[in-house]
């Protein structure tokens, strides 16, 4: 078998309800890799909680993160490691309307940037409960560009900031409202996608469009479902997700599923 780029999404897909890596996966990715095939992360998580999976799994290969805005390999410098931003000023912009655009809390982060703004509790998972004094969001404290916003909003105010954002800066952003419980929406550079990260790594390990596999549960897996030659959706996947791809789990998230999937598709089994 050629060896494969296996393109592998964190939550929904390898990390189970309890953001977890079960042991099985753990083995299954391990014996892909002593087969010779490429695995990489790729996910909407920033870097800051990523890089403890990446390191349970014991990977050497880039990660990316940010949806494709960062492609990078923790612990190491890498040549090829890049990062897309867009302008602050658009950070300073929303945290200025923050009260009329309905927004609770603003998260302006990059691989070494984290600088937050709480207005209302919100119980979003990736974001500190408590924030230290250096992590305050300002016109101060933001002397660079982000790569990433995540805007928490009242679910009531969210097509009025998709409209306001799309109205004033449609042309240096993309945003994308989460799926999921909470209401948030996540800007990124303007047509990045995963697949932007998935092409960089095929070019780095020198694989073609055909041998790589991508796993995805979401909206924003469907750039890089789309591009991988193979594109596999998760039982627990959203419809439109398992109409894109060529093949869809039999179990879902909770049940190891990308490590069954994998382990029969690879002929990993002993």
């Amino acid at each position: 078998m050629e060896r494969k780029l296996i393109a592998i999404d964190l939550d929904g897909t390898t990390l189970n309800a309890a953001s977890q890596i079960s042991p099985k996966t753990k083995a299954v990715l391990t014996k892909a890799r002593e087969a010779g095939h490429y695995v990489s992360i790729v996910t909407g998580r920033p870097n800051r909680i990523s890089a403890d999976i990446y390191d349970e799994l014991q990977l050497d290969s880039p990660m990316i993160n940010f949806n494709g805005s960062l492609g990078h390999i923790p612990h190491h410098h890498w040549r090829d490691e890049y990062q897309y931003t867009f302008n602050k000023e658009i950070a300073l912009d929303l945290l200025a309307h923050r009260q009329e655009l309905g927004i609770n809390m603003i998260a302006a982060e990059g691989k070494n940037l984290f600088l937050a703004v709480r207005d209302q509790p919100v119980e979003v998972g990736f974001f500190p409960s408590v924030l230290q004094s250096n992590q305050i969001l300002n016109q101060k404290t933001l002397l660079e560009n982000p790569t990433s916003l995540t805007i928490a909003v009242d679910r009531s105010h969210q097509e009025h900031l998709l409209s306001y954002l799309n109205l004033n800066f449609g042309d240096e952003i993309d945003a994308a409202p989460w799926g999921g419980p909470n209401s948030v929406v996540e800007l990124g550079a303007k047509g990045v996608q995963k697949a932007t990260g998935v092409e960089v790594l095929a070019h780095h390990f020198h694989v073609e469009r055909k041998n790589i596999v991508a796993f995805g549960d979401e909206h924003n897996d469907s750039a890089m479902i789309d591009y991988a030659g193979w594109g596999v959706a998760m039982q627990n996947a959203t419809t439109p997700i398992k109409n894109l791809a060529q093949d869809v789990t039999t179990l879902d998230n909770d049940h190891d599923g990308l490590a069954n999937y994998l382990e029969n598709y690879l002929k990993l089994a002993e």
